[in-house]
Parts: structure tokens; C-alpha cells; sequence
């Protein structure tokens, strides 16, 4: 695994949900605030987003926005003003009535699929916690092939109701989540995450401690591996990456060991040796001092709340 695949795979639960939408005329819609990741892709024509405390984005055609934080939003037939936004309704109906209908010839007509994918924030990775609250990504053709080629082919999968969809969707949505993750990694003129994974020495320490996280690492290994020396090492990766090399290694392993905890019934011996732990004792010790309860009871909790979640 390396850092982006996961960052992603550590909040990601349970499987993305989408609605295709065709509207014209006048429309305006609000999607409220929401406990995971929001997204939009416009396959045809052009409608205006507006963001809960943020400016308005034209979207076009093969444009793509990922809302990371769940941010509330209007998405209308054009500049919405306060009038609009309070006639705005909800999503679900919009979604249930199709809105209004397009003109026969086509023009004006907006298609749209808006989803959202369920996250875990509990214990977020920070790479996922540092995305803006709006990443837009414009259709450019010099820009982002891959995830060009992803809007096309969830287009085509749900315009033609082929056999095998109802896989075929789900799995290109998550490839969506990791493209517009990605594309904003490569556009991104700041950020912590961006400079870290750009640097060659952290990027290449950030690999290992991924690839195999219980493996029993060291200072000294890891500098061999990035091909420095340990000052080096842990000047550079603490400085992009906001903690010591081995302070990074102990909290991604209790995070796996969380999200182990989480997503599996294994027992807590089998969690501690996939974690890099020698003894569940030493597991529960660590966890206990980073989490401030016994994984048994985190895994009772997590449990109650993944029930909760399938509710709603």
C-alpha cells in the first residue's frame, strides 16, 4: 500500500451511493451538510455550485468537484442568489422528481451524478483531513487522463444498464474518490501532504512504513531505505511531515489496528502481529494510552456505530 491508497482506505466504509439526474428549466437544489465525502460530475451541459460559506463554481461538462468535509451546498440552473437558495429543494427530491422537464430539442438539459461516499472520521488520516473543503476539477485535455477516463466510462455504465453494473458502478466510484484525491494532489501549489509525497527522501520513507508497517523498523533502517543518512531522515521527515519517523510509524499502526478492530472479527492477538506488535498485551497498552479505551470496548463502539450508519 503506499500513502494515498491508505489515507483513503482508513475512512472509507460500507459502499459509495449515487443518483444520475437529468434536469432543465429552472432548478435549485440543496444538498445538506453531510457526515462523509459529497461529489458531483457533470456529463452534459453546465449548472452552478455553491458552497455553505463559499463562492459560487461554474461547473461544465467532465467537470468534477469532491466536497471532502460533507459541505452543504446549492446546486442550481445558474447564479443563485438568496431568493433561489431559499426556494432551493431538497436533493432527494430533486433526485425522486427529475425536476423539471428539458426542452425536447436537448438544449439546456443538465445530467448530472451526484453521490456521496461514507467516511470513518474517527481517527482520519491527515492527508484526507487537509483537503480543501471544495476540490474542483475542470475537464482539461492536457490534465488528468485517468480521471477523464473514469467520468466516461461511469457515463457510459449508466446511460446503457449493462449487465454487470451494479459491480461495474460502485468500483468506479471508488476509483473516482482516488483520481480526484490524486488530481488535487498534482495541482496543489501548498500543503503538507503535496510537499511531503514531492519529496524524494520522506516520499521513499513514507513507501516503507506502508508497504509494511510491521515490519521492525528503526531509525537506522529507514534511513537506509530512503538513502540518507538518520539525521537526514529525521530532519526532513519531521519537518513535512509534523512528526519523527517512529512517532509517524507507532500512529498509523494503531490506526490500522483501529480500523482492524473495526472492519474484522480478529481476535486481538492475530490484530497485534498485523500491526507490529510482538503481544496483544502490547497492543492494548499503546492503544489505551492513544485512544483512551481498551480495544474491546473500541471495537463494541464501532461496532454499535457501523449499525447505526446501515440505519439511515
Amino acid at each position: 500500500m503506499d500513502v494515498v491508497s491508505d489515507a483513503i482506505s482508513a475512512v472509507r466504509i460500507g459502499q459509495p451511493s449515487s443518483d444520475r439526474v437529468r434536469v432543465g428549466g429552472r432548478w435549485c437544489t440543496r444538498l445538506a451538510p453531510y457526515d462523509g465525502a459529497g461529489f458531483h460530475v457533470v456529463l452534459e451541459g453546465s449548472c452552478w455550485l455553491l458552497p455553505d460559506g463559499g463562492s459560487p463554481v461554474v461547473l461544465g461538462p467532465g467537470h468534477a468537484v469532491l466536497l471532502p468535509h460533507g459541505t452543504g451546498h446549492v446546486i442550481a440552473d445558474g447564479p443563485a442568489d438568496a431568493a433561489a437558495v431559499k426556494r432551493a429543494v431538497p436533493f432527494e427530491q430533486l433526485a425522486g422528481t427529475m425536476a423539471a422537464p428539458a426542452p425536447e430539442d436537448g438544449s439546456g438539459a443538465v445530467e448530472m451524478l451526484c453521490g456521496k461516499y461514507r467516511l470513518d472520521r474517527s481517527r482520519s488520516h491527515p492527508l484526507m483531513a487537509e483537503l480543501p473543503e471544495l476540490v474542483h476539477l475542470p475537464s482539461r485535455e492536457d490534465a488528468h487522463p485517468e480521471l477523464r477516463g473514469a467520468i466516461g466510462l461511469l457515463g457510459r455504465e449508466l446511460e446503457r444498464h449493462r449487465p454487470g453494473a451494479g459491480v461495474a458502478v460502485p468500483s468506479l466510484l471508488d476509483l473516482l474518490l482516488v483520481y480526484m484525491v490524486r488530481s488535487w494532489m498534482e495541482e496543489a501549489r501548498s500543503g503538507t501532504w503535496p510537499a511531503a509525497l514531492g519529496d524524494p527522501v520522506a516520499a521513499a520513507a513514507l513507501r516503507a512504513l506502508h508497504s509494511d508497517p510491521a515490519a521492525p523498523w528503526t531509525n537506522e533502517r529507514l534511513a537506509a531505505e530512503a538513502g540518507v543518512s538518520r539525521p537526514t531522515l529525521a530532519r526532513r521527515f519531521t519537518a513535512l511531515v509534523g512528526r519523527p519517523p517512529m512517532a509517524y510509524l507507532t500512529w498509523w499502526r494503531l490506526n490500522l489496528a483501529a480500523a482492524l478492530l473495526r472492519d474484522t472479527a480478529d481476535p486481538l492477538s492475530t490484530v497485534a502481529r498485523q500491526v507490529g506488535y510482538g503481544t496483544p498485551y502490547a497492543l492494548s497498552h499503546a492503544f489505551s494510552r492513544e485512544f483512551g479505551t481498551t480495544p474491546g470496548r473500541y471495537r463494541a463502539q464501532a461496532g454499535a456505530g457501523r449499525g447505526a450508519s446501515s440505519d439511515r
